[in-house]
């Protein structure tokens, strides 16, 4: 069975709804009547079937722009072949045409300083160059733009793969092989993925949890004969699962307790060690965006300068890291880790109009933010400067009224099964109910933040989206 366009929907940012519809022709003969039916009340409210045929929310994740333009330029100065079709979004691509141009003007990769780097007459005499000094500096200054766009677009790429670790852990990484073992499994997999990579709406209820009742029905055709869900979080005792489950698979988006003691260890070990490396990166990550900003750490609000979609992506990336982390130290019987070395989370900047909503509303800050802001940052447990320890971590979570172990900060987090909810239309977080009115405000960017375009009848027809 071909499984590619539901592999496919791992990289992208689908809703729920249209993964539904898309594993009803795939599963409608293996289902029971009752999980057809739930199955087919998420697939209703889909692009295909449901009402508008429209939707203004992107399918993919926010995608770096490439360098295509600069390379063009620099490869009509430097006189060599550019390939039309070639697009150079990866920076790889840039990288390597980058080494094809720089020895053509005895430049070494990264050696942009005009003081120093440059070449005068007799060292392009030297080096074989018969070019002018304007045409020498011409040359090198193309080069040097292109190097730091090749900067820029490394930034954007590992910050795409942060938003993207934050929402799905590493299911994005995974190999299709791996993916289409078992249907059932590969089923769960496309759907939950949908669910996790749902966008933060602007609320004081709270964001929706991944984990619904259609992924319930999913996941409980890959267990088999194991406990339910919320029986696992409960204490259950374990049972003997379906054997053809994918759980390998499963544990790179969904590496909850029950999931992770179907591995062998070594699997086990392989995540652990992978969780452990993201962690140190992110916490170098984390440490220079930190030191590049001045953000109220008491609070956590953002003020006018603060770099928050990038801190934010960081922060998520770390925390669904850390949540992991912690699962597999369970999982493995290491626990006792965690008594000499354990990172705190790390905290997400909130908007300053949410944090006056929460107030006019009665509600203070996240007693999350004071669990943060009394333990070391956690860059510095990490290289060893600071020590965060459980008891440390429970003292703090108690100070702020928190349980430890059930706000996820000492032990896995437990969750339950939440009903399905069609997936909003939004701009900038903002619920609106009709497609095409929220094509249209974000169009005008309307709840971003930035001074709005008004909106005038020539313009609203010619930007309305087709019908």
């Amino acid at each position: 069975m071909n499984l590619r366009p539901l592999y496919e929907t791992l990289q992208q940012r689908r809703r729920p709804e249209d993964i539904a519809d898309l594993l009803l022709p795939l599963l409608q003969d293996r289902l029971t009547p009752t999980q057809l039916a739930t199955l087919r009340r998420a697939a209703s409210h889909s692009v295909r079937q449901g009402v508008w045929q429209y939707t203004s929310l992107l399918d993919t994740f926010r995608t770096p722009v490439g360098a295509t333009q600069q390379v063009q330029q620099s490869a009509v100065l430097f006189g060599v072949p550019f390939p039309p079709t070639q697009r150079y979004d990866s920076a790889d691509e840039v990288a390597a045409f980058l080494h094809q141009i720089n020895p053509l003007i005895g430049k070494q990769y990264q050696a942009n300083n005009y003081r120093t780097d440059r070449l005068d007459q007799a060292a392009r005499t030297a080096a074989g160059l018969d070019l002018s000094k304007r045409r020498y500096n011409k040359l090198f200054r193309s080069v040097r733009h292109l190097e730091q766009k090749l900067q820029r677009l490394l930034q954007e790429w590992r910050k795409l793969e942060l938003e993207q670790v934050a929402k799905h852990g590493l299911i994005h990484d995974l190999p299709y092989e791996v993916f289409a073992r078992d249907l059932d499994s590969a089923a769960f997999i496309a759907y939950y993925t949908a669910r996790c990579n749902l966008r933060s709406e602007f609320t004081l209820d709270g964001q929706q949890r991944p984990y619904d009742d259609v992924a319930d029905m999913l996941f409980q055709r890959c267990a088999g004969a194991a406990p339910s869900t919320v029986a696992c979080w409960l204490g259950a005792a374990a049972q003997p699962a379906s054997p053809t489950a994918n759980w390998w698979a499963m544990a790179h988006v969904y590496p909850a307790p029950h999931v992770l003691a179907q591995l062998a260890g070594e699997q086990q070990g392989q995540l652990l060690g992978r969780w452990t490396t993201f962690l140190q990166e992110a916490a170098t990550y984390l440490r220079d965006v930190w030191a590049r900003n001045t953000f109220a750490r008491q609070t956590m609000i953002v003020k006018r300068g603060d770099d928050s979609s990038t801190w934010n992506a960081a922060a998520g990336a770390w925390n669904k890291a850390r949540d992991n982390w912690i699962n597999l130290l369970y999982a493995l019987g290491m626990e006792f880790v965690l008594e000499e070395l354990c990172f705190g989370k790390a905290l997400r900047l909130m908007a300053a109009d949410v944090a006056a909503w929460h107030r006019s509303a009665g509600q203070g800050l996240d007693p999350n933010t004071q669990v943060w802001a009394a333990l070391p940052l956690p860059w510095e447990v990490f290289a060893g400067t600071a020590t965060c320890t459980r008891a440390q971590v429970a003292a703090a979570c108690q100070q702020a009224g928190l349980d430890p172990e059930k706000s996820g900060w000492l032990a896995p987090r437990p969750h339950g099964v939440v009903k399905f909810r069609p997936t909003p239309e939004l701009v900038h977080g903002v619920r609106i109910a009709n497609p095409y009115l929220a094509a249209i405000l974000k169009r005008h960017r309307y709840f971003s933040g930035k001074a709005a375009r008004p909106l005038r009848p020539e313009q609203n027809e010619r930007n309305t989206p087709p019908g």
